[in-house]
């Protein structure tokens, strides 16, 4: 395993906004070096660069949808940051479609685009990882996957289906790479006060929305980034293959 009391390699995927920024933020500000990764606005994630403490922490680039750009994202974070510990798979899409009013066109656009990006992307994000991270005697990868893939997204299938094939895939790896030192959780978030949920949250369905918790409220990004830190931490080493629900008890599963 590697020395955890020094400063760790992170790379966080979706790290230039709302979840991803708040993941971000939190390994920085307990000492380690975070690679911000971004794919479509470079300015969010260089305003997310210039908020992190400390310093070595750098920006990459990646269509989570590319294969080639995903490998070469995750080479590029492990060179600059000197190596690779943690990997946060975080990014995500949330396109609505549902089946009874979607076009067969726009309904396979949604399947193709959400599953590269939500499920396919971490799996080759997670993938190329791994030579660096049993180069650094061990390792963690966290994916952040969701509520939806647990009780359902009628409105937007292809995303409950992609965080469940996520959840799958990260109970797949724990299996798979204990052996070489390397741990694997997930954390299932509800609603995240971000701006992927802003649409909901801010229209006429954000009071129920906001009434699924006995808390009367949405999760805050930073609490699902205490989620992932812990998962990262020695501490939960043993808790490989772990699922942690980040709903406040809006959607509960034996």
């Amino acid at each position: 395993m590697p020395n955890e009391s020094t400063s760790r390699a992170v790379l966080v995927t979706g790290a230039s906004r709302g979840i991803g920024r708040a993941i971000a933020l939190a390994f920085a500000e307990q000492g380690d070096r975070v690679a911000v990764h971004w794919g479509g606005s470079r300015e969010r994630a260089e305003q997310v660069l210039a908020e992190l403490p400390g310093d070595g922490h750098v920006l990459v680039q990646a269509d989570l949808a590319d294969p080639e750009a995903v490998g070469r994202m995750v080479d590029e974070a492990a060179a600059q940051l000197g190596g690779l510990d943690v990997l946060v798979n975080n990014a995500g899409v949330f396109t609505a479609h549902p089946p009874m009013e979607t076009s067969y066109e726009d309904w396979q656009q949604a399947w193709s685009t959400t599953l590269a990006v939500n499920l396919l992307g971490p799996a080759n994000a997670t993938f190329r990882a791994l030579p660096h991270l049993v180069a650094a005697g061990g390792g963690v990868v966290v994916n952040v996957s969701s509520r939806g893939a647990f009780r359902g997204e009628p409105e937007n299938p292809a995303y409950g289906a992609s965080k469940a094939g996520l959840n799958a895939f990260g109970q797949s790896m724990a299996l798979a790479l204990a052996p070489h030192g390397i741990a694997v959780g997930t954390v299932a978030p509800g609603f995240v006060q971000t701006e992927m949920a802003r649409e909901v949250l801010d229209g006429p369905r954000g009071d129920a929305v906001r009434a699924q918790s006995p808390y009367g409220r949405v999760a805050r990004p930073e609490e699902v980034a205490s989620a992932v830190l812990w998962l990262a931490s020695p501490g939960a080493r043993f808790s490989t293959g772990t699922i942690i629900d980040v709903n406040g008890a809006s959607y509960l599963r034996s």
